[in-house]
């Protein structure tokens, strides 16, 4: 069940994704951290964030609607904090989501986070799109783009994984871009742009008025977008997108991805990513596969 990612061995692909999972500690009583290839942490900013006002999660067909709004302590007392107990759990990686409004607050945060133990990995949040600066006005853009995973890969003395945003007209283009620029791996998809309207009271149901949707109802074209992503780059890709079942995962995995993320399932099951490393390895013994590495990009294509 072992994959390799970016120079770093996973004891399964099955990754918790960011802003799912806290800053890992809080999961360490429902979910065997172990047995997991290990997980992403909320955003982490140079300065503590609030956030955005409730309601910030709206419950949709097939998914979720959410406009949290990077709510983190800050880079200084995740380090202080939120990191150390994780010492306990060697074999689960910890990939720091890390998120700026500038480039110079992105190194800024890299620059902390170089100096503490424990991480194996950084993930650039170039995709959030429910806050005004930073987040998607970089992933949308393919010059800044390029300038920020540019400077962050040099500031950075880990892998540098680089969280794609969706809504762009390329996303291939994208992958080139900050494969180009020196990320080690790409993740995506991200949440789509969407909004949901009371029409009772006629107002928006988040505060933000617009928020990021997620959940089985984009898995299709998230799907078909790490396809593209895979074809057009050579460095590995992490896929997400209403990832529920191992089958889901196994998906995934054929459409060129080495390993997944799992977010929106585990609101509706807090031991979902555990669940699915257990029925992902039950999948490939039942289906004759002796490593799970040989499924990515396995794609068998029709005849013409």
């Amino acid at each position: 069940m072992r994959v390799r990612l970016a120079g770093l061995e996973l004891v399964n692909p099955i990754i918790a994704a960011s802003g799912t999972f806290g800053y890992g500690v809080e999961f360490e009583e429902i979910v065997s951290l172990e047995r997991i290839g290990g997980f992403v942490t909320k955003g982490i900013s140079l300065q503590p964030m609030a956030g955005h006002a409730a309601p910030r999660i709206v419950q949709t067909a097939a998914g979720m609607l959410n406009a949290i709004g990077l709510q983190n302590v800050g880079v200084q007392d995740y380090i202080e904090r939120k990191l150390p107990p994780l010492k306990r759990y060697p074999l689960c990686k910890v990939i720091v989501n890390v998120f700026g409004c500038t480039v110079g607050e992105y190194v800024s945060v890299i620059e902390r986070l170089n100096k503490a133990e424990g991480i194996a990995a950084y993930e650039l949040n170039v995709s959030c799109p429910n806050v005004h600066a930073g987040g998607m006005a970089f992933g949308a853009d393919p010059s800044s783009l390029e300038y920020l995973v540019g400077r962050a890969k040099t500031a950075s003395r880990r892998p540098l994984i680089v969280k794609l945003s969706p809504n762009v007209t390329s996303i291939a283009n994208m992958a080139k871009i900050a494969a180009g620029a020196g990320a080690d791996a790409v993740s995506l998809t991200n949440t789509f742009l969407a909004m949901s309207i009371d029409v009772e009271t006629r107002m928006p149901r988040l505060s933000n008025v617009t928020g990021g949707l997620s959940g089985p109802a984009i898995k299709p074209i998230a799907l078909r977008m790490v396809y593209e992503a895979a074809c057009a780059v050579t460095i590995p890709i992490l896929g997400m997108g209403g990832i529920v079942t191992a089958e889901d995962a196994v998906e995934f995995l054929l459409a060129g991805a080495t390993a997944v993320q799992v977010g929106t399932a585990s609101y509706a099951d807090p031991r979902a990513t555990e669940r699915l490393a257990r029925s992902l390895e039950s999948w490939c013994r039942s289906h004759g596969v002796e490593k799970v590495s040989s499924l990515t990009g396995a794609l068998e294509m029709p005849k013409e």
